[in-house]
């Protein structure tokens, strides 16, 4: 399907979507405090959607393997261990009086320090580093979750429930000053990493065909690494852990586009991810009524299509 159609349609789609989860149900009465709330929520599932698919997008890429996301290297349970250990360490009591600014710092520059500690210290010119640093990032990955639940165990039962409502992501509880520095923190990396954009393409080749066609390989690769890490820092640190949505966005894409350019690509995986994240919350909010979560839905679709990924390059 050639790229400007799927523009129009999908576009035409996340529209009504987002209209409908804007204005269904909202009597006149109740436009100034409903529409500000579900505005907030879009932007959120937009801001959301737009930076877990671009990163996936990019890591894929870099790593030239469709069935990898940037959670295999361990930001995802990072996150749950500093939230973790700030209810183990301060309490409930505690927890509340520290400002969602602050946690919100806290995640985000803990996971950040985290990549680039990784990348510092295992990333070098050769190119089995690469995979290197992947094995490092799940080794790393597993000792976070066990830790975590180590201190899981140790804490009152009351307090447990704290870190069980941040280990699915929630598009309803946030606030509206996050998604600000969010966009803020989004519009520098992207000027950061703006003129290396244009090496996407050639780096999908592989790295000896991008080194042959003039693309200044290691410093770019760090430098999108760099980029993976904040998107998927701000992501879990603003909504929580999605693990499977960005690998079902771009694959999802892939097969839609006749194209491997990364500019149709990024689009049409930004809206993949509205479509899903939008509709997916209008079946958690008017079908279910909020039995599920969104984020274990989206896991469960998305780790049916893992597995079938994997089965499918079996067979070929």
């Amino acid at each position: 399907m050639q790229p400007k159609w799927i523009y129009i349609i999908f576009g035409a789609v996340s529209l009504g979507l987002i209209l409908t989860f804007l204005f269904v149900g909202l009597t006149p009465t109740g436009w100034d405090y409903a529409l500000p709330r579900r505005g907030k929520s879009v932007a959120a599932i937009i801001i959301v959607g737009g930076v877990i698919a671009f990163s996936t997008l990019i890591f894929q890429t870099i790593t030239n393997n469709r069935i990898l996301t940037p959670s295999i290297i361990g930001l995802d349970s990072l996150y749950m261990l500093i939230q973790t250990t700030l209810v183990f360490v301060f309490g409930t009591v505690g927890l509340a009086t520290i400002s969602r600014y602050v946690n919100f710092g806290i995640s985000i520059v803990g996971m950040v320090l985290f990549a680039l500690l990784l990348y510092a210290l295992l990333f070098r010119r050769e190119q089995q580093n690469l995979y290197f640093l992947l094995l490092v990032g799940i080794v790393f990955g597993t000792l976070f979750s066990s830790m975590s639940t180590f201190m899981q165990v140790l804490i009152d039962p009351n307090e447990f429930l704290t870190i069980q409502n941040r280990m699915f992501a929630s598009f309803s509880n946030i606030n509206v000053e996050l998604l600000w520095i969010s966009i803020a923190l989004i519009a520098l990396t992207i000027l950061y990493i703006w003129p290396y954009l244009k090496y996407l393409d050639a780096i999908s080749l592989g790295r000896d065909q991008a080194v042959n066609l003039g693309v200044p390989y290691d410093k770019a690769i760090r430098k999108f690494l760099i980029v993976i890490a904040m998107f998927v820092s701000i992501s879990t640190a603003l909504v929580g852990p999605i693990l499977f949505l960005g690998l079902l966005v771009v694959n999802v894409a892939r097969e839609l586009l006749t194209t491997y350019k990364h500019t149709h690509l990024a689009i049409t995986s930004l809206l993949v991810s509205i479509i899903a994240l939008v509709g997916g919350t209008l079946l958690v909010e008017r079908v279910f009524a909020y039995s599920a979560p969104l984020s274990v839905m989206i896991n469960f679709v998305g780790g049916v299509y893992f597995i079938y990924l994997l089965l499918r390059g079996t067979k070929t």
